[in-house]
């Protein structure tokens, strides 16, 4: 629910700094501009391990100001960022948690300016290496002092209460995708090109990953599931590029599955509707590790706009903050358990009923998980945290 604080109304000015400008956040960032006078910092070029390189960085219809900087052992430095903030008159300052140089220099000078402070993040563990932890207590501080925190969800709102960030400071902005671009109706002719493609077969029913194919999706269970349910009739799909590409091909001809598994490669942005509209369900089966835990995966809103019902682990931010719910528009399972996921597989693949269910639950789902909900989240945090300040 959201809580309702007035604002004043002189329109703020505000600096909101972040790594880059994806696709998925251009609508969002779009309304925000709508409503705020602020000036989109972005200190990378979407370069990070974490995002596919091939969707590249984006622009809108927002005032965006590329900074220059220098990556120096994984970390970007940007020299000329705090002469930028102490100089551009900002009523408050918005910083990711991604910023590792950024997001403390962006702090600073907002207490320095005596200015709100809205921290924004998807992080729901501790991050488990040496470095993470030597500088945890600093990102406790400033999870801790922020005049507000913007959140993906419920899932991090829990864990950042856990942290001993007050309640009455989070404010949730859904993470949603411009939901225009993923349930439009792709024709016919389309999803028969689609399937000669892949050499799926007319009433072959399509089991569908598309993402990273790299630590931490946990694909190897999902090659694992599939090759203890074998469905007769169903072709498993993992579109994507990474790393671990060719380790899952091979795994795939051990469990003698490899002639029922389709590996087309990256898909554009732009087709990646067809995939979904191909699919009978989508499988999220993301695991945890020292450095990693997925913070949503926003394929689930691209599959809940095309009514495709979605198996995730309970490993996956959009199953544990909201979006997902178990038994409504999809299964959640624990991670690491194939067998648990190979017998959501054989539910959902051999009930049609409950399928329809689902993809009726999903479409209604996703339609109020939206871009406009998203930006309402950011300004509850932003009135908030002037009221605060």
């Amino acid at each position: 629910m959201l809580r309702i604080i007035h604002m004043s109304q002189v329109t703020p000015k505000i600096a909101f700094l972040t790594n880059t400008c994806t696709h998925y956040r251009v609508g969002t960032y779009e309304r925000l501009a709508q409503r705020y006078d602020v000036d989109f910092y972005f200190y990378s070029a979407g370069r990070e391990w974490y995002w596919q390189q091939a969707h590249g960085a984006h622009a809108g219809h927002f005032r965006s100001i590329q900074l220059a900087g220098v990556d120096v052992g994984g970390n970007r430095f940007v020299p000329d960022l705090p002469l930028r903030l102490l100089k551009g008159r900002y009523d408050a300052f918005l910083g990711s948690i991604n910023g590792r140089f950024v997001l403390p220099i962006t702090y600073m000078i907002a207490r320095l300016l005596r200015k709100p402070f809205v921290l924004w993040t998807g992080v729901w563990m501790r991050l488990d290496t040496r470095l993470h932890r030597a500088v945890f207590p600093l990102v406790r501080f400033i999870y801790t002092h922020a005049d507000a925190v913007v959140v993906y969800g419920e899932h991090v709102q829990r864990y950042l209460v856990s942290e001993g960030v007050a309640a009455d400071r989070i404010f949730i902005a859904g993470n949603a995708v411009d939901n225009s671009l993923y349930d439009q109706t792709v024709a016919p002719e389309k999803l028969r090109a689609l399937r000669e493609t892949l050499k799926i077969a007319e009433g072959e029913r399509v089991v569908l990953y598309l993402g990273r194919i790299e630590d931490g999706k946990g694909l190897e269970y999902l090659l694992d599931a599939f090759a203890a349910s074998s469905p007769a009739d169903a072709v498993l799909v993992i579109a994507g590029a990474g790393s671990l590409l060719e380790e899952l091909r091979a795994r795939a001809q051990r469990l003698g599955i490899d002639d029922r598994v389709r590996f087309p490669g990256y898909v554009p942005v732009a087709q990646a509707v067809e995939y979904y509209a191909l699919a009978s369900v989508y499988v999220l089966p993301s695991v945890t590790t020292r450095v990693f835990k997925e913070p949503w995966g926003l394929v689930v809103n691209e599959a809940f706009c095309q009514g495709v019902p979605v198996i995730a682990t309970d490993a996956v931010g959009a199953a544990m903050g909201g979006l997902l719910r178990d038994g409504e528009q999809g299964l959640v399972v624990p991670e690491r358990n194939a067998p648990a996921l190979a017998s959501a597989l054989t539910q959902l693949l051999a009930d049609e009923p409950l399928r329809r269910r689902m993809s009726a639950a999903a479409r209604a789902a996703v339609a109020v998980w939206n871009q406009d909900r998203m930006a309402d989240g950011f300004a509850q945090a932003f009135a908030f945290a002037a009221v605060r300040r």
